[in-house]
């Protein structure tokens, strides 16, 4: 049983990622959404560590984007869910992340994934 969500929604990152000749040379923005099912139990006032600090993805997410240029953006996806899994309070995650720049007639393309 879960206690609940946590989630950070928006997230904006700049990226080194695409597989296309010219996204090698210059960052493009990436939208990240993460929702994580969480069982931390009750929250204790004023306990940190009674709750799943949601900074944890947050700085997952920057991590990878920091480690260098990312082909595909199905593989920071799937990197940031298994990063996420690594804690064991977290029961599954859903990463969406978003190339605003990719499509000139989109708002947006890109890719959700659910992974327990």
């Amino acid at each position: 049983m879960s206690w609940g969500r946590v989630f950070v929604e928006g997230l904006k990152l700049d990226a080194s990622i695409g597989i296309l000749d010219h996204e090698r040379t210059v960052l493009q923005p990436l939208l990240v959404d993460i929702e994580l099912e969480v069982d931390t139990g009750a929250p204790i006032e004023g306990d940190i560590n009674s709750v799943f600090d949601y900074r944890a993805p947050v700085e997952s997410a920057k991590t990878l984007v920091a480690a260098g240029h990312i082909e595909l953006v199905e593989s920071f996806a799937e990197d940031l869910a298994a990063a996420c899994l690594e804690d064991s309070r977290v029961k599954s995650v859903r990463v969406r992340v978003a190339k605003p720049d990719a499509i000139a007639e989109a708002r947006a393309s890109g890719v959700d994934i659910v992974r327990p």
